[in-house]
């Protein structure tokens, strides 16, 4: 391989054709199903799949075929394939193209379907998670094919539910083992990294379990002044309700069965990657105020938010605004809780072990109901093979300059723990560009560009590795 070649065929491609794309990709609107239940009416969805899809036939690889997957009653899902070099092997390389909701909190010169440059980072929503995949993934294979280097038989899937829990994701991969075959290597860009300077490769993943829990204290709201002290506030109940499974002082969550034992050596790539990031890893959240983190040592923190159960409240329903407040007791307060759970948790039993502590003698004998949403597990790197790991310390040096690291991430890709069931022999390659204040899901969504051609450059260096192994 010419790194040098490699290296500028990568950036011209994203300067001239991926960056473009992007931008009329971030416009669409293209909200994942749970956020938009008239999707198909919408015709949103349909024009990212045609965008990509035209993009990626017209970069003509050799041996390429892309075909767009419908089931019935199903979010479309982009299928390619690249004939491999005397190869047996395959590579699965996965991302999505569904998006979060719009969210609030925008700075006023940016908006969720406004992409704007600015200090080479793409604003706008979707693009770093993860409407870049598609292109980078193709631009990799492209690379080597345009120095002449074999590769392995590769597969793209590009699903349109994932920010939906990936619910349509199985009956594709039942409905398409086939044409898929068993992939040894999965590489997926739709991860996290700790800073824009090496290689970060995901270990682990957190599983998740949402559900709304509502409790009703009347049928109707009644006058503060006459039931106050008489009739028991649904938001105190709420708050002795959440005590029994969340330590309100320190954040830690009180039910074992959301626990696990954290592996040994992910405790110490925790500490790797805590002396890498140092305060940063506290710094880069945009704390208001005087805000504090979470008193503990940074390698704690890093294990905190990768291996350890966490509890957020991310809804409410049965409070008004402020504007419309009135003197009166509420008839009930309802809230959604999301609660991350570690790698090898059991999450249906957790999922069960928490409606149990949430119902299980309310205080007052009020009517509590929690409804459980999803429950998705997480997920743990297999040993990493030592071709795979000194083709990622190659890679990082040669296109970041420095090192890569290892580290848990805190959120969930549903597709890996289903993908880690299905081919156990596979090793997996998991990163992204979605780190400091790139913000997914929230406000201010920025991609990296320097950070997505370099990291472009790392899958074709271990496509080519993996070939040559």
């Amino acid at each position: 391989m010419n790194h040098q070649q490699l290296t500028q065929f990568v950036n011209a491609t994203w300067d001239n054709q991926i960056v473009p794309s992007l931008i009329e990709f971030i416009k669409i609107p293209n909200k994942s199903p749970a956020f938009d239940a008239s999707w198909q009416q919408h015709g949103y969805m349909e024009q990212a799949v045609q965008l990509i899809s035209n993009w990626c036939q017209q970069q003509q690889l050799q041996s390429f075929h892309l075909d767009i997957i419908r089931l019935p009653n199903r979010t479309p899902l982009i299928f390619m394939e690249v004939a491999g070099h005397q190869s047996e092997q395959t590579v699965l390389l996965y991302g999505h193209l569904d998006k979060q909701p719009e969210m609030t909190g925008w700075q006023d010169d940016l908006s969720p379907w406004k992409p704007v440059i600015r200090n080479n980072r793409l604003y706008g929503r979707g693009g770093a998670d993860d409407g870049y995949a598609a292109f980078a993934s193709v631009t990799a294979i492209k690379a080597l094919q345009e120095q002449q280097i074999p590769h392995a038989r590769c597969v793209i899937i590009i699903e349109a539910c994932e920010e939906s829990g990936s619910v349509d994701l199985p009956y594709y991969i039942d409905a398409l083992q086939d044409r898929i075959g068993q992939p040894d290597l999965v590489v997926c860009l739709d991860s996290m990294c700790g800073n824009y300077d090496q290689l970060w490769v995901t270990t682990s993943l957190r599983g998740l379990m949402s559900g709304e829990l509502r409790i009703d204290v009347l049928n109707e709201g009644v006058h503060s002044g006459q039931a106050s002290g008489v009739v028991p506030s649904s938001f105190r109940v709420l708050r002795q309700l959440l005590s029994r499974i969340e330590d309100e002082t320190s954040g830690q969550v009180l039910l074992k069965d959301l626990h696990v034992a954290i592996p040994t050596q992910r405790c110490e790539q925790a500490k790797v990657a805590a002396k890498v990031l140092g305060q940063k890893l506290i710094d880069d959240f945009p704390f208001h105020g005087k805000t504090k983190a979470v008193d503990l040592p940074l390698d704690e923190l890093i294990l905190n938010k990768t291996w350890r159960p966490a509890l957020s409240i991310t809804g409410v329903k049965g409070i008004p605004p402020l504007e419309s407040a009135g003197n009166v007791l509420r008839p009930f307060t309802s809230v959604m809780l999301s609660m991350r759970i570690p790698p090898h948790c059991d999450a249906e039993k957790a999922l069960q072990s928490l409606k149990q502590a949430l119902e299980t003698n309310p205080p007052y004998n009020t009517s509590v109901t929690f409804t459980p949403q999803k429950a998705a597990a997480g997920w743990n790197a297999p040993t990493l093979a030592p071709w795979l790991e000194k083709a990622s310390e190659e890679a990082s040096q040669q296109f970041f300059g420095h090192e890569p690291v290892y580290i848990g991430e805190g959120g969930s890709i549903p597709f890996m723990g289903m993908l880690g069931e299905k081919f156990p022999q596979a090793q997996f390659m998991i990163t992204g560009v979605l780190g400091p204040h790139s913000n997914a899901h929230g406000p201010n969504e920025f991609l990296d560009i320097p950070t997505g051609k370099k990291l472009t450059a790392c899958v074709a260096y271990v496509l080519q590795e993996h070939y040559k192994k």
